[in-house]
């Protein structure tokens, strides 16, 4: 006598939205942490430029006291611009952005989760690095206390607005270049208010209303760059 069959209903696994952000940040950081060479370059090339702008200018202490800010936010703004061409290529190349395209969870958050893990491998090395640069090029401890912290809030606003052209790049065989055409306009305001910041700091002035803008820049940046990040890879993802 033939058995019944029993058919077995699978329920789809429902992911919150915080736990799906942290899976991807937390892959986003272990396939940082496994392709070494991704995560050194920006720093190594942090370092490189610093070290060699006073070779190749001025040693002279009253020079570097004067453009050394300048120097440290114009290389870190480089060093981040270097790593944004992997913030998404990898994804992209392995069909796992497709898969996150059509998740359930909101689309912007997950890119918020990448460009948060971005940060983590990017920007906060080079904040770590910069008050060691920052005497090399004779700041004072003020202006390296107050560099550190345009740096703080600076190097988020970079990774989100970087990934605005990351993503409208994506599949594009020029795209390194075509993302720096794109994306240096858009740093010119976050780099004139931290290097304004540190002048203003080492003058003596108040340096709360260029902290202010910045801040507010930041608020922006959190709030419209994953949006429009998001729409940028539905996009480049329906001309692939």
């Amino acid at each position: 006598m033939n058995s019944p069959v029993r058919t077995v209903t699978v329920q789809p696994v429902k992911v919150s939205l915080p736990a799906a952000m942290m899976a991807v940040l937390r892959r986003d950081l272990q396939v940082s942490f496994r392709q070494r060479q991704d995560l050194f370059n920006p720093l190594l090339f942090f370092v490189i430029v610093v070290t060699l702008f006073p070779l190749g200018v001025s040693p002279e202490v009253s020079f570097l006291q004067l453009a050394g800010a300048g120097v440290l936010w114009v290389s870190a703004l480089l060093a981040t611009l270097l790593s944004l061409d992997s913030l998404f290529r990898h994804d992209f190349d392995d069909g796992t952005l497709e898969q996150l395209v059509l998740q359930p969870q909101p689309l912007y958050m997950l890119v918020l989760a990448k460009v948060a893990a971005h940060w983590l491998v990017t920007g906060l090395p080079l904040i770590l690095l910069s008050p060691l640069l920052g005497v090399m090029v004779h700041l004072d401890g003020n202006s390296i206390a107050i560099l550190c912290l345009t740096l703080l809030v600076g190097t988020p606003v970079l990774s989100l607005v970087g990934a605005i052209g990351a993503a409208l790049t994506l599949g594009l065989r020029s795209g390194g270049v075509l993302l720096s055409l794109l994306i240096i306009p858009l740093y010119i305001p976050v780099l004139i208010f931290g290097t304004g910041t540190v002048a203003a700091a080492a003058d003596g002035g108040s340096v709360s209303g260029h902290m202010a803008l910045m801040g507010a820049m930041l608020v922006l940046a959190v709030t419209l760059a994953p949006l429009a990040a998001a729409a940028s890879l539905r996009i480049s993802l329906s001309n692939t």
